[in-house]
């Protein structure tokens, strides 16, 4: 099976979009708005560094999203406006942080449930929309996704899908591609999804 064949053929398709749906300054501001904190403004305006009372505080030099991530949420809360009547469905959490988790909770993004650790995709009937997290998909979910014939959100981070053009490079060359990542992680199994003959390993102990 030509997993990056598929992936390319469907980016084309008329129900699959990754690049938003044009209401991206509206969203950042809202992003923006649910998203800072003046604990951080206060700390940004003295230096990264604060003192209130007895307790000093240091911002981190790199901190906030990561430009993945901020793309991921962006496309996310978009669909909703994008698709405000239509029942959305996310494959996984988009990204591991509880808060912007619920905020897409509560504007009734809903997760795919789950059974004995098996995503049951039988929920998700035609004219639905489906998010795909930042973290990816796994190919085969991408398959039964488009034979459904819904829309498909998709905010993989393109250095997370930059990944699978490598490993599926490693498959024509009849390579063995070592993923390091926890076995059952979204990113990992994504990841294994798009490669030949492979080894996830996370640990030196597990080398």
């Amino acid at each position: 099976f030509d997993a990056k064949g598929f992936r390319h053929n469907l980016t084309r398709s008329k129900n699959y979009n990754r690049k938003g749906f044009g209401h991206k300054e509206a969203t950042l501001e809202q992003m923006s708005q649910d998203y800072t904190s003046d604990v951080i403004q206060t700390l940004k305006e003295n230096g990264n560094e604060y003192t209130w009372g007895n307790v000093t505080v240091k911002l981190a030099e790199a901190h906030g999203f990561c430009w993945g991530v901020e793309r991921a949420v962006q496309i996310a809360y978009e669909a909703r406006k994008q698709f405000p009547t239509e029942r959305i469905w996310i494959t996984n959490e988009i990204v591991h942080n509880p808060v912007v988790n619920q905020n897409l909770a509560d504007m009734e993004v809903e997760d795919i449930p789950l059974t004995n650790g098996e995503k049951q995709f039988d929920v998700v009937d035609k004219g639905d929309v489906v998010v795909l997290p930042a973290f990816g998909a796994a190919v085969e979910e991408m398959r039964i996704l488009s034979e459904k014939n819904v829309q498909i959100v998709d905010t993989t981070c393109p250095w997370v899908s930059k990944v699978w053009n490598i490993v599926d490079k490693h498959k024509k060359g009849e390579y063995t591609s070592i993923i390091h990542g926890k076995y059952f992680h979204e990113e990992t199994i994504a990841t294994a999804s798009f490669a030949g003959k492979y080894i996830i390993v996370k640990s030196m102990a597990e080398a």
